[in-house]
């Protein structure tokens, strides 16, 4: 028995978000209607779309909230399109409202930095409530970059004093003696992914003259022991390669009015065998302290090619297997 064939019409009040609503060369329309076994065609100022009830439906309601997405931001990447797809399946459409009105700070070349997941908006929520936040999930998923546009938002507004920005030179290990050059330039290739992160959003030039004043630091783990870090946003990255010891080292410096923001992916250990992961160890010792809290990405909060979603799917079916 075949099933009914129906036709929905949508009238676009505004023709110039056609082109973007359909992407170049109709890809983004190519995705709805592989996804969803529908076609999709534009005729005189309408959009019609041909299928199943239920697939015209689920349609609809995604086009609608596209459009919404383009009145805001005059603009759709394949990220907005794919991540509203996700949530028309779970029926949490009206969730990209939140999206939408969240603003962390702009960057140097005038980019808006945003949530662009419902779990990247409880991790931006988290953080603005607690002292102490940990952000755990996979590669791509914004835990740093995130974090760093609240530091400069913070630094901005005059609510701390300085940023730090520390995460564990696990790789250089016994070998760091061989590299040439002081301390300094034997750990900045460690710290390079963050040094890019913060001339993205400050730009090359503010963030030289803030690290010369010695408002911004950005160091190696080690170099925090002894210190007590006052009125400062600290974020310590890549903290599945801290030992319990360094771990608890690090919680320990907050100083008052200070914030912690620890991100990490507890699939990437990168630790010598037999060392436990000061990451995995917190979370059972710190998940009920009030104050703190662990906020737990997953691969649909990545904002990467969306292929690396995949590649981490993949993976992780391997390594269960």
């Amino acid at each position: 028995m075949s099933k009914e064939i129906q036709e929905r019409c949508l009238g676009i009040e505004d023709n110039n978000l056609i082109p973007e609503l359909f992407g170049n060369f109709d890809e983004n329309i190519k995705i709805i209607e592989d996804e969803f076994d529908v076609e999709i065609l534009l005729r005189g100022g309408e959009i019609k779309i041909i299928g199943e009830e239920l697939s015209t439906t689920l349609v609809e309601r995604l086009l609608y909230k596209l459009i919404d997405i383009l009145k805001r931001e005059n603009k759709l990447t394949k990220q907005e399109l794919m991540y509203t797809i996700q949530l028309i399946y779970e029926g949490k459409e009206e969730k990209v409202k939140e999206l939408l009105n969240e603003t962390l700070c702009i960057t140097a070349s005038g980019k808006a930095i945003k949530p662009k997941t419902l779990g990247q908006k409880r991790y931006i929520d988290a953080i603005k409530k607690r002292d102490i936040v940990f952000g755990i999930g996979p590669a791509g998923t914004g835990k740093t970059y995130l974090a760093m546009a609240m530091a400069v938002n913070a630094y901005k507004n005059k609510e701390v004093n300085r940023i730090i920005l520390t995460r564990p030179a696990v790789e250089a290990g016994e070998n760091l003696g061989f590299l040439p050059g002081d301390l300094q330039e034997k750990v900045d290739p460690y710290l390079r992914p963050i040094y890019d992160a913060l001339f993205e959003i400050m730009g090359f030039e503010t963030f030289g003259k803030l690290v010369e004043k010695g408002l911004i630091e950005v160091a190696p783990l080690a170099y925090m022991r002894g210190r007590t870090l006052d009125s400062a946003y600290v974020i310590l990255d890549e903290a599945q390669n801290t030992t319990n010891e360094q771990m608890k080292m690090f919680l320990t410096r907050l100083g008052f009015g200070s914030k912690a923001i620890i991100t990490g992916d507890i699939t990437q250990i990168d630790l010598p065998k037999g060392k436990s992961s000061g990451l995995v160890t917190v979370s059972k010792i710190l998940s009920d302290i009030k104050g703190i809290d662990f906020v737990y990405l997953t691969k649909l909060d990545i904002v990467r090619h969306p292929l690396v979603q995949r590649i981490i799917e993949a993976y992780d079916k391997y390594e269960n297997k």
